[in-house]
Order: C-alpha cells, then sequence, then structure tokens
C-alpha cells in the first residue's frame, strides 16, 4: 500500500486515486506477490486426481510449508508420475495398510492358542517353564485370572497381557484355577473353541498335602490338616467342601470341561512322570500342540537337593534354571492312618477319572488292580498283559503270568478276588 500511495503523489492533483481505489490496487499487487512466490502446481484437464508434489532428491533442502496429504482413490494411479518418481514405496499397494510400525520383527500380541488350566500344586509352573524354552511357544509370564477372576475387563484386557508373538508360533498362559472354577469352560470356547488345554495332575492326597504345606507357609495359624480334610475322622468323612480336597476330585471337574471341549482337545500331563521324565512328557506335550521336539533329555538335569529335574544352563548363562524356593518344599508329615482314609475316599474318583480319558477301544475285560494314583492305574488282560495308564498315552508291557508287581506290591497269580485296598487283584 505504501508504494502505491507513493506513486499516486507522484501524479498531477487531477488524476491522484481515491482511498477505495489505492486499497483495490493494493490488494490486487499483493495477490499478484504471492501467486509470483508460491505458484500452485498444475492439474492437467480431466485428470481426477488431485496435485501431489515429489519429494525432494537425496540431500535437497526441503521446503518447509503445509500441504494436505497426497491420497488416490482406490486402483487409481496418479497421472504424469511414474514410478521411478515416488521413491522407495512405490512398490506397496496403495490401497494395503502398512503393518503397525514396531511390529515386523516383534511380532503381535494375540489370544493364547494354548492354556494350562490346573491343576494347583500339580507342577504347572514347571511345565510352563520347560516348554516356553520351545523356540516357537511364547507365554505371559504370571497367572492372568481372566477367566475366573477378570473376565468383566474384557478380550482387549487380557489380549494385552499376552507376549508379542510371530506368526509361527503359539501363545500360552497358565491359570491352575481355571480347572476347578465353573464358568471357565463355557468361557474359554466362547472365546475360541479351538483353543488347546493342558491339565497336570498328580495323586490328589499328595496334592492336597502340598496345597496345605503352601498355605501353612504363609499362615502358621493354620488349623491342622486332619481338622480341615475330615468332617469326622473316626467315620471317614472328608470335608470336600475344603478346596484343597475340592481340587482333586478330578473326575467331577473334567465332567464340566467335557460339556464344551472334546477329550481330544485336552492333554493330561502327569505330575509324577513329570519328575521322574520330563522329557518323555515334554516330547507328548509337543506333540499335542503341533510342535517339533525340539525339548529333549539334554535340557534336563535332576537336582537332588530341590528333588526334582531342572533346565540345564543355556550356553548364555553362567547357571542352571530352576525353579523357585517355594517349589520343592518339604511336605508337612500327616498321619498314615489320615492319608490311607483319603487314598480309601479318591480311589473311585481315581478309576472314574481314568475311563473318563482312556481311550475307549483299548481295554476290554479289564480289572483294575491299583487306582491310588489317576495315572497309575495298572490293568491285566487274561492274566497276561499289564499296561501302566499314563496322561499322555498307553504304554503297554507284558508281565509273567506267575507274578505280577503292581504298584510296588508283589500280587502272585491265580484266581481273581476282590480286595479291599487294591480293588480287583491276583493271589
Amino acid at each position: 500500500m505504501a508504494c502505491v500511495l507513493l506513486f499516486s503523489r507522484t501524479l498531477p492533483a487531477s488524476h491522484r486515486l481515491t482511498r477505495t481505489s489505492v486499497c483495490l490496487l493494493s490488494l490486487l499487487l499483493s495477490c499478484l506477490c504471492y501467486w509470483a512466490l508460491f505458484p500452485a502446481d498444475t492439474q492437467k484437464s480431466g485428470d481426477p486426481t488431485p496435485s501431489c508434489r515429489r519429494a525432494p532428491a537425496n540431500g535437497a533442502k526441503r521446503r518447509i510449508h503445509k500441504s494436505p496429504p497426497c491420497v488416490w482413490p482406490l486402483g487409481a494411479r496418479p497421472s504424469g508420475i511414474d514410478a521411478s518418481d515416488r521413491g522407495p514405496a512405490a512398490s506397496l499397494r496403495v490401497d494395503t495398510p502398512s503393518p503397525p510400525m514396531g511390529n515386523l520383527k516383534l511380532g503381535n500380541k494375540k489370544l493364547p492358542n494354548a492354556i494350562i488350566v490346573g491343576v494347583k500344586k500339580g507342577g504347572t509352573r514347571a511345565v510352563l517353564e520347560f516348554i516356553r524354552i520351545h523356540p516357537d511357544v511364547r507365554a505371559a509370564g504370571t497367572e492372568t485370572h481372566f477367566f475366573d477372576r477378570n473376565y468383566d475387563r474384557g478380550l482387549e484386557w487380557y489380549r494385552g497381557l499376552m507376549p508379542r508373538t510371530l506368526e509361527s508360533q503359539l501363545t500360552m498362559e497358565k491359570t491352575p484355577s481355571y480347572f476347578v472354577t465353573k464358568e471357565t469352560p463355557r468361557r474359554i470356547s466362547a472365546m475360541s473353541a479351538d483353543t488347546k488345554l493342558i491339565a497336570v495332575v498328580r495323586d490328589p492326597v499328595t496334592r492336597a498335602i502340598s496345597d496345605y504345606t503352601q498355605t501353612l507357609s504363609k499362615t502358621p495359624d493354620l488349623a491342622s490338616f486332619q481338622d480341615l480334610a475330615f468332617r469326622n475322622q473316626s467315620l471317614g468323612i472328608v470335608d470336600t467342601s475344603w478346596n484343597a480336597i475340592r481340587i482333586g476330585l478330578y473326575a467331577l471337574h473334567l465332567e464340566n470341561w467335557l460339556r464344551h471341549f472334546p477329550l481330544a482337545q485336552i492333554h493330561f500331563v502327569s505330575g509324577e512322570r513329570l519328575i521322574a521324565d520330563p522329557a518323555g512328557e515334554l516330547a507328548r506335550l509337543q506333540d499335542f500342540l503341533g510342535l517339533k521336539r525340539i525339548v529333549t533329555d539334554k535340557h534336563f538335569y535332576f537336582n537332588r537337593t530341590k528333588g526334582f529335574p531342572c533346565l540345564k544352563k543355556p550356553e548364555s548363562s553362567g547357571s542352571p534354571r530352576c525353579l523357585g524356593k517355594s517349589k520343592g518344599r518339604t511336605h508337612v508329615q500327616i498321619d498314615r492312618d489320615a492319608v490311607e482314609q483319603l487314598r480309601d475316599f479318591y480311589r473311585p474318583y481315581n478309576v472314574k477319572f481314568y475311563e473318563m480319558i482312556r481311550p475307549p477301544a483299548v481295554f476290554t475285560s479289564v480289572a483294575v488292580v491299583a487306582a491310588e494314583n489317576p495315572f497309575e492305574v495298572y490293568c491285566v488282560l487274561r492274566g497276561e498283559l499289564c499296561a501302566s495308564a499314563w496322561a499322555g498315552g498307553i504304554t503297554s508291557q507284558r508281565w509273567s503270568r506267575e507274578h505280577l508287581v503292581v504298584a510296588g506290591y508283589q500280587i502272585q497269580s491265580g484266581t481273581p478276588r476282590r480286595s479291599e485296598k487294591f480293588g480287583f487283584g491276583y493271589t
């Protein structure tokens, strides 16, 4: 405007511009200067795509200005710009979203493909620590308790607790209380009916004593084991409302799971076999999960101090990996009569549990010889074949017709008779 006023002063008085003319002329000159400094990108007539600025070449100075992003209509190609002009990203389809930043190598958080659902004090932590050394397995480190305590938080909250996994890896978690929670099977099935389930079980009497020992370490003034386990010990009446006893009723809990999942989708790990033969149990577990058998006996050694297997030290570590101090603690000594009473109580439940998980056509005319351990049920076929049924499968071994050794007891062959202690036996 100053230039226009100065120009107007040089004119004769009769030709000087009015104020309105000065304002209009100033506005026109301002527009011309702006267009000269910031020329607009031209666009060919008939080309429906918006104009886009080319990215500056390497080393070229970048002009700082605001401009709308280039967004091409789906399936449209920008006219006048070939692939070489669009840089390295030209090979990507413009209608395909890029993967999330930071996830290309670390993977994404996914809902679990497999869950260790139980049981408490059965060996679930050992199973998780052993299987997670497999390169194709990633597991949540802590118990999530999503399906029994935090279900109202939603699946996205649950997903957020999972580790990042690649497409080829399995996601796992463990929460032992799931096995005995009524609503859990239905809720897991609603999440995914294809979820693989793992249950680690052991002799329910030993499990109950271990459970009590752990609770006693946290609550020193706890009542005695016998007072909690029995309503009337002299009559042998067991208190099934006590959680330590109720958990060991495996057959009752399994019935609830079989309403929502087929038996083939549930894998049972023997807590006893996990100690005696960890590599064998892990081999069967890897088969169940569809994994290559990478975790083998070379990964384990038996720690005599703790009384259970530990992982051998990896090359990058200076010491072997054993479970924490709370694992392998010495059990409280329980009166032998109380132990025998509990074994008598659990025996029919153990037999039923075994009958539920065994292959239906494997045994016919079978006499159950011992049923103190649900995974150490010995059977006799025609007095010749004695088979021990474990969680991961059934292995058979021929024994002498004259002499059968069952669960550490010598049973002579002869006429079958009913035995109060063993069910059926040979004498």
